[in-house]
């Protein structure tokens, strides 16, 4: 099922940097929980993302699409890909990675405030993430501060679980707010399974803790457009991607990021 984009979600993206998108992996949702299932049997990259003794299980892995089929089938196969053109008003639109995160039941800790963007090697004004829940979330949904893409400066990125900064001695980036103490109009939405958020990378989110019985699971894609470039960065970018050589300036290398099918 292809979802049509309209011009006011379009003019909501840009305005925002966050919008929902009804049913768009609706078609797909039983093909990426077993995705999910394969992923958590064999994890690759699985980060620490609680501390020793922190109830429930936090799973976050990324960059499987190679190696488990079903991912690499709802990507593209999906209408992610042209609906992220439509967000991005960019002709092309290239697979940067996919990453799974999976709150298990009593999960309580929130996933911080942060940006995407500072983490990674990319740069440019068209870049979009679609977060997909797989199960029926209100509680535990995605939550976006409205606008954030657009501020002067990126959020200083952080490693969640020690609290300190990904970039020591950096200070090119503001310090990480407190949304809800400083009266920011935050996005959150009831979703289905299927339903999509997209975000710009720069788009500052966060996500509750599950405090409920359901897992919550959700498959996320962090595609970009015609000005994405390579960008140095003042430490380990993640994901790494070791081995890409790619020069600043450059677009990425498409053998490795591939160009999707609109």
């Amino acid at each position: 099922m292809m979802v049509a984009i309209s011009d006011e979600t379009v003019r909501d993206y840009a305005a925002d940097g966050a919008v929902v998108i009804r049913g768009l992996f609706a078609d797909w949702v039983d093909e990426l929980r077993a995705g999910i299932e394969k992923n958590i049997a064999a994890p690759t990259q699985q980060m620490a993302t609680l501390k020793p003794g922190e109830a429930g299980r936090f799973f976050d892995d990324y960059c499987n699409w190679t190696r488990i089929p079903e991912f690499e089938r709802a990507i593209f196969g999906s209408g992610a890909a042209a609906a992220a053109a439509r967000l991005m008003g960019s002709q092309r639109v290239q697979l940067f990675h996919d990453h799974v995160l999976v709150k298990e039941p009593g999960t309580a800790k929130p996933t911080p405030w942060h940006t995407d963007g500072p983490y990674y090697f990319v740069e440019g004004r068209q870049t979009v993430s679609f977060w997909v829940p797989l199960d029926p979330v209100r509680e535990a949904s995605l939550r976006c501060v409205a606008g954030s893409h657009l501020w002067e400066k990126d959020v200083l990125p952080t490693r969640w679980v020690s609290q300190s900064d990904f970039y020591p001695g950096d200070h090119d980036y503001m310090p990480v707010p407190d949304p809800e103490a400083e009266g920011m109009r935050i996005l959150e939405w009831e979703m289905a399974p299927g339903d999509a958020v997209a975000f710009h990378y720069r788009t500052l989110h966060g996500a509750r803790g599950n405090t409920t019985t359901a897992r919550r699971r959700a498959f996320s894609l962090r595609l970009v457009g015609d000005d994405a470039r390579y960008v140095d960065r003042p430490g380990p970018t993640s994901p790494p991607f070791p081995g890409h050589g790619m020069q600043p300036g450059q677009p990425l290398r498409e053998d490795w990021f591939p160009v999707l099918p609109l």
